[in-house]
This record gives C-alpha cells, sequence and structure tokens, in this order.
C-alpha cells in the first residue's frame, strides 16, 4: 500500500495454468511504490509453445517492470505533470522497443523459439492518471460505481470482422479464428502499441487480464465481480476460479490495481453500482492529447 495526500493504491495479481494446458505461458508482474501514489500491473501471453512462450512473456514482464521501477527519480518528479504525462508515453514506447528487440535476440540465439511472441497489457497508475499500453488481445478493463468500460480493444482478426459488421460480439466468442491476433510482441522489427491516458475520477479497480479469462467471462459477468466480491484485490483468485471452474482452456491470468481517494479511501465504499445496460461515458475521463 502506498500513499500520497489522498490517493491509496493496492496492487494483486495472479495467474494460473488453468485445466488443460502442460505449462503455463502467461507471465505477470507488478509493482506498488512504497511512498508515492506509483503503481504498475503487466500482464504478456506468450504464444509459440511452452519455453518459447513462456520465456518471450517473462521477457516482455521484465523488460517492462525493470524499466518502469526507475520512473520515480529526482528528473522526473521536478517536472510538470504534462511533461511526466510526455515522459510515461515515451518510456512505455521505448521500453516495448526494447522488449521487442530482446525477444527477436533471444530467437536468433534459440531456432527452436521460431515462432515465440507474446502479447502485451499494461496499466501504469501515477496520481490521478493512468496510462493504458497493450498489444494482442489481452484486455484492461476499469470499474467504478457507474459501471464497467473496456480501455483496450483487441488486436485480433474477430475484432476486426466486428469492428467491419461481419461479426457480432457473441459470434466472435466461439469463432475459430477468435485466437488470430494482428500485434504482438516478437514478431516483427517494428512494433506499434496502443497507447492511451485516462484520468481517473474517483475510486476505482483497474483490471487486466489475458483471453483465459475473457473467453469464459463477458463484461457484465466480470462487472458483477468486480462490484460484489470483496475484499477487492482477492477478485483475482475469484476470477481464475471462475474460468477454471468453466474449463480452464487456456492460462488464466489477472492483475488489479485498487484506486481510492479520500479519507476513508477504500472501493468497499462504493455506491452501489447502475446497470451496464446505463451509459457509463463519464468513468473515465479521455484526454484528448496526442504527445
Amino acid at each position: 500500500m502506498n500513499e500520497m495526500g489522498s490517493i491509496r493504491l493496492a496492487v494483486n495479481g495472479r495467474t494460473d495454468i488453468g485445466q488443460v494446458r502442460d505449462e503455463n505461458e502467461d507471465s505477470i508482474r507488478w509493482f506498488a511504490h512504497p511512498t508515492l501514489p506509483f503503481s504498475y500491473t503487466v500482464i504478456a501471453d506468450g504464444m509459440g509453445g511452452y519455453t518459447g512462450g513462456a520465456l518471450a512473456s517473462k521477457i516482455a514482464v521484465d523488460t517492462l517492470g525493470q524499466q518502469l521501477e526507475t520512473l520515480m527519480n529526482p528528473t522526473f518528479l521536478s517536472c510538470t505533470p504534462d511533461q511526466q504525462e510526455l515522459m510515461i508515453k515515451a518510456l512505455l514506447l521505448d521500453t516495448v522497443k526494447q522488449a521487442n528487440q530482446a525477444i527477436l535476440n533471444a530467437k536468433l540465439a534459440n531456432p527452436q523459439f521460431a515462432h515465440m511472441g507474446t502479447t502485451l497489457v499494461l496499466a501504469l497508475v501515477w496520481q490521478d492518471q493512468v496510462t493504458i499500453a497493450h498489444l494482442g488481445d489481452s484486455r484492461a478493463y476499469l470499474w467504478d460505481s457507474q459501471g464497467l468500460v473496456q480501455l483496450t480493444k483487441d488486436h485480433s482478426v474477430v475484432q476486426d470482422m466486428i469492428d467491419s459488421g461481419a461479426l457480432t460480439e457473441d459470434q466472435a466468442r466461439t469463432s475459430d479464428v477468435r485466437n488470430h491476433i494482428t500485434r504482438a510482441l516478437g514478431v516483427m522489427p517494428d512494433v506499434e502499441p496502443s497507447i492511451n491516458n485516462y484520468q481517473l475520477t474517483g475510486n476505482a479497480l483497474l483490471m487486466l487480464c489475458s483471453d483465459g479469462l475473457t473467453e469464459y467471462l463477458d463484461n457484465s459477468e466480470l462487472e458483477f465481480v468486480l462490484a460484489t466480491h470483496r475484499p477487492a484485490l482477492e477478485c483475482c483468485f475469484r476470477f481464475i476460479d471462475d474460468a477454471n471452474q468453466q474449463g480452464g482452456k487456456d492460462n488464466i491470468s489477472v492483475g488489479i490495481i485498487e484506486y481510492t481517494v479520500g479519507a476513508q479511501a477504500s472501493v468497499n465504499h462504493f455506491p452501489p453500482p447502475v446497470s451496464s445496460s446505463e451509459p457509463s461515458d463519464d468513468i473515465t475521463v479521455r484526454k484528448e492529447r496526442n504527445p
């Protein structure tokens, strides 16, 4: 737990092999600064067969984590909020490229891993700002008292088909190509993550997961657990148990950052959530800035 002023952060994560796979190709890493309102969670879902997939995902989360944990330095802390936002985005872009190159280098050194790569999703909280970066179909969500918002759009074949009107959301969940992603780390020399910044306007939960969870739970089911299961950080365990009970065909990873503000800062004291069918556009304030 850390706090500065009235902002408090807590973080937890879990990865699980599931019920079918022989090995776990997911990796997860999280961090909360002991004294500053800074935290991150990163999840990577490796592909290309075990050892290869597991290596790619571990390279991704370790490269990101090692760099991000150097961010709270005197230079960064002396900058204005706008400058800090630019520095965070620049660091993420540079570090994702480093991770991509590290995976490519590992493939050259180990020809048996020629087909490895990994998805990536990361949430970084600094003060009341959250930056989300992702590649592939691992996802980030935000939940608060007004409901659930999916903060990422999958880089996948089925998402492209949904966008074009060729598939519905329900059809996509059972499509034969639902696991085909269009962006990943460690596949091409150039990599282009989607990076967006949001302002947190009150108590919130940020939840990241691999597709081993979203294969089984749709957004309304995710929202129900985040709204009702307490302590909030134990949703990580609840989600994995739910996915395993429904088959657990893939590895499952979940990370949660609990963001709370005020003298009695606790997501446990949220008012009852509104129905997921009601508008939730104001859950976050999208920062319309392109640094």
